[in-house]
C-alpha cells in the first residue's frame, strides 16, 4: 500500500520502528517538499516488503560501484521519473536514506545520494569513506549528506 508523504503534518507512519522515528519522518517530509517544489511530484512511498525490486537495484549499485551493503533494514521505498531522471529512494531503520538519481540521456549526471537524520550516527559502512556536509531543514532539522558519482550502467 502505498502512502502520499505529507510535508505540512509530517507522520511517523511506516517508520514507527525506527529509533529516531520522528528525525526520519522529518527527513521524508523534507523530500516531499524538495519533489512538489522543484518537480510538482507527489512523493509516495511505499513499504520495502512490498518493493524488493527497488532495494536490489539500489544494493547492486552500491555494491558495484563502492563495495557497500548496509546492515540496517530497509523499511520504505519510493522509485519514479520525473523528466529524465529516474529516482530511487530507500529509507532505512536506523535513520539513513539513500537516494539514487539517474539520468536515462546523460551518463554524467548519476550519483548515489546518502542523507542521515539527526541524531543518528553515520553508518559504520560509511564512516572512513565519506564527508558529511550539513543541511539545516526546518522539518528535519540538521541533515546531514555526501553523494558518490555513478560510473557504471545500471
Amino acid at each position: 500500500m502505498s502512502y502520499k508523504v505529507d510535508y505540512i503534518n509530517v507522520s511517523t507512519i511506516g517508520l514507527e520502528s525506527s529509533p529516531v522515528a520522528k528525525a526520519l519522518a522529518g527527513l521524508r517530509a523534507n523530500e516531499a517538499r524538495y519533489f512538489m517544489n522543484k518537480y510538482r511530484h507527489e512523493f509516495t512511498v511505499i513499504p520495502a516488503s512490498a518493493s524488493q525490486e527497488a532495494i536490489d537495484y539500489v544494493n547492486q549499485i552500491l555494491k558495484k560501484e563502492r563495495d557497500i551493503e548496509f546492515a540496517a533494514k530497509p523499511l520504505e521505498t519510493s522509485c519514479f521519473q520525473v523528466e529524465n531522471i529516474k529516482w530511487t529512494c530507500v529509507f532505512y531503520e536506523d535513520g539513513l536514506e539513500v537516494n539514487v538519481l539517474y539520468t536515462v540521456d546523460n551518463p554524467k549526471k548519476r550519483a548515489v545520494g546518502f542523507k542521515l537524520s539527526d541524531g543518528m550516527e553515520v553508518p559504520k559502512e560509511l564512516a572512513d569513506k565519506f564527508k558529511f556536509a550539513r543541511q539545516k531543514s526546518k522539518l528535519a532539522g540538521t541533515i546531514r549528506g555526501s553523494f558518490f558519482v555513478i560510473k557504471g550502467e545500471y
